[in-house]
């Protein structure tokens, strides 16, 4: 297909297309002429990629070609790619958070990682920021959600476990990256509508007319 073609079916403008090329996030096209280049599904596919990264994930030109390295090189793990490709959480503790409170979240982490056997690697951001949500959790007064921190866990391994084993079903490492993306963007929100509705309904049963 044409440059033209390969807009209208990846629904990306054309300009859009050619600086993703320059960028080096889309591979050129067979040139069947000095000025006409010939595009296949493959491009289709990597832009629908770059547009999961870039638009959904928010991963800015550069985290996006380190995906896409990542992703390109032989032997790359999967699970590394993944680490690269998955869309951030917000910051880390503040520095306002007390050396008290720092310890207190990490001996709660520590005991929740032991407890499902979680290999986390040193100095992982998303552990430092589960810390944070913990260390505010503490700082307006409402620790009694983190009583039930293991059950959190607990439905966190299985939540993640369905995700993973969806994902293994995708084929290529391109959809399996695409998936990860959109299914974290787009799960997080799922997981908090399911959540608000169980909650009315949990209300209703405890708390409502009979």
């Amino acid at each position: 297909m044409r440059m033209a073609e390969l807009s209208r079916e990846s629904g990306v403008a054309i300009a859009t297309i050619k600086y993703y090329q320059r960028e080096g996030l889309l591979p050129p096209g067979e040139l069947t002429s000095p000025n006409q280049a010939r595009y296949g599904p493959a491009h289709v596919r990597r832009l629908a990629l770059v547009r999961a990264l870039t638009e959904v994930a928010g991963l800015s030109v550069a985290a996006v070609r380190d995906v896409l390295t990542a992703i390109d090189e032989p032997g790359s793990s999967l699970h590394d790619v993944l680490g690269i490709a998955q869309p951030g959480l917000p910051a880390a503790p503040p520095e306002t958070v007390s050396a008290a409170d720092r310890e207190w979240a990490a001996r709660r982490i520590d005991e929740v990682v032991a407890e499902r056997g979680w290999q986390p690697p040193p100095g992982s951001p998303l552990i430092e920021t589960l810390a944070g949500v913990l260390c505010t959790y503490r700082a307006v007064g409402h620790e009694w959600p983190l009583d039930n921190l293991s059950a959190y866990a607990e439905h966190a391994d299985r939540v993640a476990a369905a995700d993973i084993e969806a994902l293994a079903g995708l084929g290529s490492a391109e959809n399996m990256v695409e998936g990860a993306v959109v299914g974290t963007v787009l799960g997080d929100s799922l997981l908090a509508a399911l959540r608000r509705v169980a909650h009315a309904e949990a209300s209703r049963k405890r708390f409502g007319r009979t």
